[in-house]
This record gives C-alpha cells, sequence and structure tokens, in this order.
C-alpha cells in the first residue's frame, strides 16, 4: 500500500509536467519506477552507433567548418523483437552531460578540460584542436535544450534560461520529419533532477532509426518550419524576398491588456483653472520623491487627491481619467508601448521611409534604425536576409534580444545562423543587426578604445500636434575593455550597461567633461552636429509613432505628459575615406532609471515637472524637437 500512495504522490506532483509534455499514461509506472532506483536501461533496448561517412562525403565535409557540422552518433533499436509503443515499459531516462547559462558555457570548458573532452565527442570535434572550445560553441546549437524556472519570488536573473546537452545516448537522436520517438524534459520534483525521457509514438523493429522531430510543435506546412530545422537541415533561403510589411491592427494589439482613449472631444478638454496652491503630486518612483523638492508640488500619498499620477505600473483607462477626473495629469500615454517594446519600435521606425532597401547594398531604411526582424513572425524573411548578406559577403552578426526584458538580459550577439534560430525557443526575440563599426570612445586610463552609447531622457508633452523635448544633459555609459569583432560573450566588451553587473566597474563622465573629450579625439566631428543628427532622428520617430491610429500608434490624451529614454549609438558609415557618423536608433525605455540624472543634477525633476505640468519653458535645460533637429 505504501507503494501505491508513494505512486500516487509522484503522479500528483508531476502531472501537469507529463500532461504538457504528453508522456502517455501506460508508461507513468515504469517512469516513476526508473526514477525511483535510478534506472537508466537504454543500453538494453537501443545501441549507440557510429556514423561511418563515405570518403566521397569526408572530403566535401571541410573539417573545420562547423556550419555544416554533420552528426557523429546514431541511435537504433537494439532488442531482438523490437519496441512496441503499447509497451509499459518503453520510456528511458536519459542523463544530462552539462547544464549551463550561455554567458557562462566559455568559462565552464575553459575551466574543466573533462567537460570539454565530453562535449567535443559528443560534436565531434577533435580533442586537439586548438580552438576547440569555440568549436563546441559554435556546434553546440545541435545538441542543445533549455528551459527555465517558473517558481514565484524568482528574479529576473533566475529566471534566465537553463540550457542543456544530453548525455551520448539523448545526443545521438538525430532528426527526421517523420520521427521514431519523442524525448521531452522532467524535472524530478522530488530530487530537484532534471533528466529527458525517450519514448516510442510507433512501433519499431530491431535495426530501426531512434529519431525526433526537433521542431514537433511546427506543423509540417509552416513556412518557419524549414528555418527553424537550419541546425538540423541545411535549407538556402536566399532566392526568397526578405521585404518586411507592416502587420495588421490585431498584431499591435495582441498581447497587450486592452486600453482605453479619449475621444476627439475630450482630448481637447479645457485646462484646468490658474492655480494658487502647489500640485499635489502622487508619485511610486522613489527617485521622484526624493528628488522633487521645488515649491510648485507637494507629495501626496493618496491617488485620489493628487493632481499628478506619477505611476511606475502601467496605466490602461484614459478614457475614464478624461471622464471622471479631467484636469488629472497622468506620466504616460495611451499606447505608448508601439516605441517601448522592441519589435513595435522597429515597424514604427520604418514608417519613416519610403522604400525598404537598398538591393545593391542591403542596406535597409531609414538609415538611423538598425535593420530588425522579429524572429517570431518574420523568421523566413531574416533567413532570407541573413542569406543574402553572407551571399556578399557582408557582416552579419546579430543581437538577438527580448522584445521586453531590460538590462541585457537573455541577449546575445553572435553570427551563427544555428543559434539565431534556436534562441527564440527561450521567449519571443528580435534580431537587430550588430554594429560592426561603432564609434569608440578612447578611456585613458585603460589606454584602450571601448564602445559607448549615448542616453537622452525624452519629455513628451503630447502628440497631436507634436510637442516634445530633449533634456540637454545627455548620459554616457561605457564598455570596460577594448572593442574587437571577437569574443561576444565578453559582457564588459561588447556591452555598456554596467549598472546591473556585480563584477563591472562603473565608468562616470559628466556630459560636458565628455564633450571636452570628444573634441580632443575626433576634432573634425563637432558634437553639436552629431546632436542635431540624434534630435532630428527622435523627432521623426516620434512623428512616426502618432501618425497611425491606436493600436497601432500612441493616442493623442491632454492628460497625458511622459518621459522616455532613447539610447543611441554611433555607427560609421562609408568607405574609410569618406566615412561619417550615424545616429542608431537602438531602443526607447519606459519609467527609465533616473537616479544617475539626479546625482548629477539635482534639480533635473523639477526641471522636467516644470515643463511638463506648468508649461514653464526652460531653454537652458531642455531642447524643443523639430523635424529639421534645429
Amino acid at each position: 500500500m505504501d507503494g501505491i500512495n508513494k505512486y500516487n504522490e509522484f503522479v500528483a506532483l508531476h502531472k501537469p509536467q507529463l500532461e504538457s509534455s504528453a508522456v502517455p499514461v501506460h508508461l507513468w509506472p515504469a517512469l516513476y519506477r526508473k526514477l525511483s532506483t535510478d534506472c537508466f536501461d537504454a543500453g538494453e533496448a537501443l545501441q549507440l552507433l557510429l556514423i561511418d561517412y563515405d570518403e566521397d562525403e569526408d572530403e566535401q565535409n571541410d573539417p573545420d567548418d562547423d556550419s555544416n557540422a554533420r552528426p557523429v552518433f546514431a541511435l537504433e533499436v537494439a532488442r531482438e523483437q523490437g519496441i512496441k509503443a503499447s509497451d509499459p515499459q518503453a520510456i528511458y531516462l536519459i542523463d544530462h552531460a552539462w547544464t549551463f547559462r550561455l554567458n557562462s558555457a566559455r568559462q565552464q570548458l575553459e575551466q574543466y578540460p573533462q567537460l570539454a573532452d565530453r562535449l567535443s565527442a559528443i560534436t565531434g570535434v577533435d580533442l586537439e584542436h586548438e580552438q576547440r572550445v569555440d568549436k563546441i560553441l559554435r556546434r553546440l546549437w545541435k545538441y542543445c535544450h533549455a528551459y527555465s524556472l517558473s517558481t514565484e519570488g524568482l528574479s529576473d536573473e533566475d529566471r534566465m534560461p537553463i540550457w542543456y546537452v544530453m548525455d551520448e545516448v539523448g545526443s545521438a537522436v538525430n532528426h527526421s520529419d517523420t520521427p521514431t520517438f519523442r524525448l521531452v524534459p522532467l524535472l524530478h520534483l522530488n530530487t530537484q533532477t532534471t533528466y529527458s525521457l525517450l519514448f516510442p509514438i510507433q512501433d519499431c523493429e530491431q535495426g530501426s532509426p531512434v529519431t525526433r522531430d526537433f521542431v514537433e510543435y511546427v506543423s509540417k506546412d509552416a513556412p518557419q518550419r524549414s528555418a527553424l530545422l537550419l541546425p538540423w537541415s541545411e535549407t538556402d533561403l536566399s532566392a526568397e524576398s526578405f521585404l518586411q510589411v507592416e502587420p495588421s491592427a490585431d498584431y499591435f494589439a495582441s498581447g497587450h491588456i486592452p486600453e482605453t482613449y479619449p475621444t476627439a472631444d475630450e482630448t481637447t478638454v479645457s485646462e484646468a483653472p490658474a492655480r494658487c496652491d502647489p500640485l499635489k503630486v502622487y508619485a511610486e518612483y522613489d527617485v521622484v520623491r526624493a528628488h522633487l523638492t521645488a515649491p510648485e508640488f507637494v507629495l501626496v500619498d493618496n491617488k485620489e487627491e493628487a493632481d499628478v499620477l506619477w505611476l511606475t505600473c502601467h496605466y490602461k483607462n484614459f478614457a475614464e481619467l478624461a471622464v471622471e477626473t479631467p484636469h488629472k495629469f497622468i506620466n504616460q500615454f495611451p499606447f505608448e508601448y508601439v516605441i517601448t517594446i522592441k519589435d513595435l519600435l522597429s515597424i514604427v521606425g520604418r514608417r519613416a521611409a519610403p522604400e525598404h532597401h537598398n538591393a545593391a547594398t542591403l542596406e535597409t531604411y531609414p538609415a538611423w534604425l538598425p535593420t530588425t526582424y522579429n524572429l517570431s513572425t518574420e523568421l523566413r524573411q531574416f533567413v532570407a536576409y541573413y542569406q543574402q548578406r553572407a551571399a556578399k559577403g557582408l557582416d552579419n552578426h546579430w543581437i538577438i534580444k527580448p522584445w521586453n526584458l531590460a538590462r541585457g538580459l537573455d541577449t546575445h550577439i553572435t553570427d551563427n545562423i544555428k543559434q539565431i534560430v534556436r534562441l527564440p525557443a527561450t521567449g519571443p526575440k528580435i534580431a537587430q543587426k550588430y554594429i560592426e563599426r561603432p564609434v569608440l570612445f578612447h578611456r585613458v586610463e585603460l589606454n584602450a578604445q571601448v564602445k559607448f552609447d549615448v542616453r537622452y531622457v525624452i519629455l513628451l508633452k503630447r502628440v497631436q500636434p507634436l510637442e516634445a523635448y530633449v533634456h540637454r544633459k545627455f548620459f554616457l555609459r561605457f564598455a570596460n575593455r577594448p572593442y574587437s569583432l571577437d569574443h561576444f560573450d565578453d559582457y564588459e566588451k561588447h556591452y555598456t550597461v554596467m549598472n546591473y553587473q556585480e563584477q563591472a566597474q562603473l565608468h562616470h563622465i559628466k556630459c560636458d567633461d565628455f564633450l571636452e573629450l570628444w573634441q580632443q579625439q575626433y576634432p573634425k566631428q563637432s558634437w553639436s552636429s552629431v546632436e542635431w543628427q540624434i534630435c532630428s532622428m527622435l523627432y521623426e520617430v516620434l512623428k512616426c509613432a502618432s501618425k497611425a491610429a491606436p493600436p497601432c500608434g500612441l493616442a493623442p490624451c491632454a492628460q497625458s505628459r511622459a518621459v522616455y529614454a532613447a539610447d543611441v549609438m554611433l555607427d560609421w558609415t562609408g568607405e574609410e575615406q569618406q566615412k561619417s557618423m550615424q545616429p542608431k536608433l537602438l531602443e526607447i525605455n519606459w519609467t527609465p532609471d533616473c537616479k544617475r540624472a539626479c546625482d548629477y543634477y539635482p534639480e533635473f525633476f523639477n526641471d522636467i515637472f516644470k515643463l511638463l505640468f506648468l508649461d514653464e519653458p526652460n531653454n537652458e535645460s531642455f531642447r524643443l524637437l523639430t523635424a529639421d533637429g534645429q
């Protein structure tokens, strides 16, 4: 009876996982027994085969070309009587040879030679190859898989994907469009150990190959299937179109909590009467509470009595706000996510260009927007674009980012198409062309040229007509190591956001000090000219964002005022003798962290609130955005 109780407890704990992975119920008792006794008996029914490619194939296969590296091993049914899908014992535990997070993969392989030896054998990399860690990392995408932890209370960092490579048996299960087995992960909750489960989905005779469908979640006729299968099956899409077309309104609205917005009459609501008393401000952001000290404002703890709501959570009921409290301000605009979510920002930005790309150079437009593809909806077009660039010998490094995570989380730089198509398995991503020729900054204390980016604070007062400003004091972020187009897992070489890295040193330079150093380093490139381009770009993107009606664009709202932060990098364009600097808009952030701004400029929020809510002009602190950047 005790055994039955324990089995029932196992089922109660693991049923959600087993059902979501569609593990047949008749296999559950055997699975329980094998987990309880640590029984790895796949070798009794299956056998590992070393694949012997013939000489012609070997001559065609370049051992140093990792893009087309073929599988080393295969797995087949060894049991004389074969294996039946109905056999209640036919489920096999597969151990995991390596569990890792991508940002520490190289370090682990370099630190543990035995691990690298085992991965070399699994991936077919020569043990003596001088760049074997690099080769393992490039071939990894045929073999690795991912899961995430979703336990309550975990930080964003702890929720980052965990990747794993199965042992030699699991890694030998190759792809087939007509698979004989399935292979799914399972977290054994009693021991907190992750395994994979291998079981047949059809009857197999002795000698039958053990295969799986690596993209079983995609139907056989889905257009993205061949692109998703690139790590295991070569496909040439270079003859296809990579043109991007703006999606329908449904795409902009999907996945978002519905928002209301005021009617045309409500957006022209009369201004509040002249005030003698200070404006009452309800602020959820503690930096505002600490630094809003001007006598024209007073902080309150009650939303109802506030004249200004400065929220850190998304607000959705703008129509109700207009009717019920027409003189209350709020620090958000309806549908502002069209500029603060990365995939939508790229769609909005493309409205600025009359054509998609230059057919000769493949450069996409507008020039200030890095080429960006949505890897969920534009994967096939992306692969076509990548392969056309490859055919022309153009740089193909891409930065793969989640749509709506900040601080560089789950963000990766690579030129490996096999890796790029696998990364969306851990959540929706965009692929954005990596700026391979960034304008660099010389850090004297490092005696090195490093990457940097510039953050401009944007103040949006109204959408129609557009009225927006930038704070004249911009902010700078620097990489900590010399730039070169390699070692893309070296965070301090390729990224500039050091605030959230425990070991990283944050390099501070104030705006005015930077301008002096800039003039020394780039005497022929005046910052005023660069800033003119940046301001023109920011005006253009806001104009594009208000061109379309909601949900495809910002909605007018007389009570809305907002502060955003635009992150910009400078790119060298053109030939060496005639090269010029081109600002590139990386992203626009909602409710940006303004602590450093307040540390540098104590009147930062006082000035912002006076401009946004009291209409006090301040040409010393703010620059009006215009079409010509002046």
